[in-house]
C-alpha cells in the first residue's frame, strides 16, 4: 500500500510494516521542495543522513531510501536557503555513487573545505550564491584548500628509466623499464628529472597509455615538447584520476583576506575532463579554479572580481594551471585581479575571448612561468601578457606560443621563448600603467605579422633553438624619444623586417648580427640625434626615409651593407663608421645629404643613384 506523509519527520515516525513505499510531500511541510518517494530497504541499518537515507523510529532492521533517479538537490536535506550550513548535505550527495547530478535551488552556505575522489558527477548551482562566511581555517600556503576539491589518487610505486638514446621532440612513443607493467587505458604522471633550476623539468604531464609498442616502449596520449638527451631520467607513477566532473553556474563570495581565512570555490588535481562553466567569484584569495595534473578540460564564462590580495604569490588569480594538457579557457573576465590565466609546465592549451580590466591590466592577466610550456594558443583576448619570465628556478623556457587578435598595454616574451608567433597584436600605452606600451620579444624563430606598439620596442635574443627565421612584417612601431636600442647585440640570428613602419626612429639603435629591411618606412621624429644602423650585415631594400638622421655602417672589415632602391626625403645619412663592403645603388635622394660616403672601388659599388634638390 502506498502512503503519503507531509514531512521527513513524519516519515521517521511511520511504521514500515504498514507500507513499503511512501510519498513525502515536503521536507518540513508540504510543497517546500523537499521529500519525494521513499522505499523501505530491509537489512542492516544505515546512518540517517537527513535526506536520502532516513531511519525509522519504529524499526531498526532497515531504512527509508529516497528514490532520486540519480539527481539530488539540497532541499532533500532540508536546505532551503543559506541560513543553515549545507556541508553535510553536499558530502552525502557527492559520496553517494548513485547520484550523478546535484542541483541547487537556493543560495547556500558552506563552512567546511571538502575533498572528494568522485568521478562522473555534475554540480549545477543554477546561478545561486554560495557563501563561505565563518569557514574553517585553511592550512598555510595551500591553494588546494578549496570549498570543492576533487583529487585523484596516486600509486606508491614509481618506475624509473634512464635514457640511453635521445627522446625526441614531438614523439608519443616513450621508453619504460618493462611494458608488461603498463596497460592500455591506464593513466600515469610522467616526469623527467630536474635539468637546471629547482623546478626545471621539461616533462611533467598526466597521460594515458594508448598502446604497448614493444617490451620497453609504450605510446601515450601526448607528443613530447622537448628533446631529452641520454642520461636523463624519466619516472612513471600510476594515477587513478577523477574523471568527468562538471561544476557550473555558481556565484561565490570569498571569506577572509589571507591564506588561512580566505576561501575559493574549486580545485582539481589528477583530473581528466574536469570542466567548469559560469563560476563568478568575488573576493577569492587563492585561484578561483586551481588545477594541477589536469588533462582535457574546459573553463568557460568564469570571472573574478576584486580579490583581497594580488601581491602574495599565487593569490588573486582566476585560474592557475600546473602540469596541464589540452585545456580550453574561453569567455572569461577579471577585474582588479592579478592573473586571469597562468600556465606552468602546460601544453596544447587555448585561451580565447578572455579580458581583464582595472588593476588587472597592470598585474599581468596572461602569464606563463617558463617551465617548458609549449604549444599554447591565445586568440581574441585583452590584457597585459608576459611569457617565461618567472626566473631560472622554472627553466626560463617556452616554445611555439601563438597570440592573435590581442590588445594589451604591455607585451613581454624576452626570456627563452622560441618560435613565438604574434598576429595582429596591439600594444597601447596606458598613462596609468608605468612602462606601458612596451613590446619586448626574443629573436628565436620570432614571427610577427600586423602588430603595433606605441612604446619601447626591444628585440633581444636569449635562446637559439628554432630552425625558422625571425620575420617581422606588416607591423607599425611608434617609438618614444628615449634613445633606446631596438635590436641589440645579443641578437645573433638574422632578423628580417618587411612592409613595416617605424615612427620616431631618430636616436635609436638597430644592431644585431644581421638585419634586413624590405619595403619599410622610417620617420625621423622630433629627436635630432641620429639613428644608428650598426649591424655588420645590413640590407635596406625598396624602403623609405622621411626626415631621418641616420648613421650607417659597422667598423668591422668583414661587414656588409647593401642599400638598394631607397627613397630618402629630407634626411641625412652618415657613413663615417662604415668599413667592409657597401652597395649603394638605384636610390632616389630628395633634399637628402650624404656624409662620409666612401668612393667607389673594389669594396664599394655606387651606381644609378638619383639626387633631387
Amino acid at each position: 500500500m502506498k502512503v503519503t506523509v507531509f514531512s521527513v519527520e513524519e516519515l521517521r515516525h511511520l511504521n514500515p510494516e504498514s507500507t513499503d513505499a511512501v510519498y513525502v510531500s515536503g521536507y518540513y511541510h508540504s510543497g517546500d521542495g523537499g521529500g519525494g518517494w521513499y522505499t523501505w530497504q530491509t537489512g542492516p541499518p544505515r546512518e540517517d543522513n537527513g535526506g536520502t537515507i532516513i531511519t525509522s523510529l519504529h524499526h531498526h532492521a532497515g531504512y527509508w531510501r529516497l528514490s532520486h533517479g540519480g539527481t539530488g538537490d539540497f532541499r532533500m536535506f532540508g536546505i532551503l536557503d543559506d541560513t543553515v550550513p549545507a556541508d553535510d548535505a553536499l558530502e552525502a550527495l557527492v559520496n553517494d555513487p548513485t547520484v550523478t547530478d546535484i542541483r541547487a535551488y537556493s543560495d547556500l552556505w558552506f563552512r567546511r573545505r571538502h575533498r572528494f575522489q568522485r568521478s562522473g558527477i555534475t554540480l549545477d548551482f543554477q546561478s545561486f550564491h554560495l557563501s563561505t562566511r565563518d569557514i574553517e581555517p585553511a592550512p598555510v600556503n595551500d591553494p588546494f584548500a578549496a570549498v570543492l576539491f576533487f583529487q585523484g589518487s596516486l600509486d606508491t610505486e614509481i618506475s624509473q628509466i634512464t635514457l640511453t638514446e635521445p627522446l625526441l621532440e614531438l614523439t608519443d612513443i616513450f621508453p619504460v623499464d618493462n611494458s608488461n607493467h603498463f596497460k592500455v587505458g591506464e593513466w600515469y604522471a610522467v616526469k623527467s628529472d630536474i635539468s637546471g633550476g629547482a623546478a626545471a623539468r621539461e616533462l611533467q604531464k598526466l597521460v594515458q597509455v594508448t598502446a604497448i609498442t614493444d617490451e620497453h616502449h609504450i605510446q601515450v596520449s601526448y607528443t613530447n615538447g622537448w628533446t631529452l638527451n641520454p642520461g636523463r631520467v624519466i619516472s612513471w607513477q600510476r594515477v587513478e584520476p577523477v574523471q568527468d566532473v562538471t561544476v557550473r553556474s555558481l556565484r561565490f563570495t570569498g571569506a577572509g583576506s589571507d591564506q588561512v581565512t580566505g576561501s575559493h570555490p574549486l580545485a582539481f588535481e589528477y583530473a581528466v575532463r574536469a570542466n567548469v562553466f559560469g563560476i563568478h567569484s568575488t573576493g577569492s584569495f587563492w585561484p578561483v579554479i586551481m588545477r594541477r595534473w589536469n588533462t582535457h578540460y574546459i573553463t568557460e564564462q568564469c570571472s573574478l572580481l576584486n580579490p583581497p590580495d594580488t601581491a602574495w604569490g599565487g593569490a588573486g588569480y582566476l585560474t592557475q594551471q600546473i602540469y596541464c594538457l589540452y585545456g580550453d579557457i574561453r569567455d572569461c573576465h577579471v577585474s582588479n585581479a592579478r592573473h586571469l590565466n597562468d600556465f606552468t609546465a602546460s601544453a596544447y592549451c587555448r585561451v580565447e575571448n578572455c579580458h581583464a580590466d582595472g588593476q588587472s591590466a597592470e598585474k599581468g592577466p596572461f602569464v606563463t612561468h617558463g617551465q617548458y610550456e609549449h604549444d599554447l594558443t591565445y586568440a581574441g583576448n585583452s590584457g597585459l601578457m608576459t611569457f617565461a619570465n618567472s626566473g631560472v628556478t622554472w627553466g626560463n623556457s617556452a616554445r611555439r606560443i601563438h597570440v592573435s587578435k590581442h590588445v594589451c598595454p604591455w607585451f613581454v616574451a624576452r626570456v627563452g621563448v622560441s618560435d613565438l608567433t604574434l598576429d595582429d597584436v596591439v600594444v597601447v600605452t596606458n598613462k596609468t600603467i608605468p612602462g606601458s606600451g612596451m613590446l619586448w620579444v626574443n629573436a628565436d624563430g620570432l614571427r610577427m605579422t600586423g602588430c603595433s606598439s606605441d612604446g619601447i620596442l626591444r628585440i633581444t635574443q636569449s635562446s637559439s633553438r628554432s630552425v625558422r627565421a625571425n620575420l617581422i612584417q606588416q607591423c607599425s612601431f611608434t617609438l618614444p624619444d628615449d634613445g633606446s636600442t631596438l635590436v641589440d647585440n645579443s641578437v645573433v640570428s638574422p632578423v628580417s623586417f618587411s612592409d613595416t613602419i617605424f615612427r620616431g626612429v631618430n636616436g635609436h639603435t638597430l644592431a644585431g648580427k644581421s638585419l634586413s629591411f624590405s619595403r619599410c618606412e622610417f620617420y625621423g621624429g622630433v629627436s635630432a640625434t641620429p639613428a644608428t644602423f650598426s649591424s655588420p650585415s645590413l640590407s635596406i631594400h625598396a624602403s623609405r626615409l622621411y626626415t631621418c638622421e641616420v648613421v650607417v655602417g659597422n667598423p668591422a672589415n668583414n661587414s656588409r651593407t647593401d642599400i638598394l632602391n631607397l627613397q630618402a626625403e629630407h634626411s641625412r645619412l652618415d657613413f663615417a663608421p662604415l668599413s667592409g663592403t657597401l652597395m649603394f645603388c638605384q636610390n632616389q635622394l630628395l633634399g637628402t645629404e650624404l656624409l662620409n660616403l666612401p668612393a667607389a672601388g673594389d669594396r664599394v659599388i655606387l651606381a644609378q643613384n638619383i639626387t633631387l634638390l
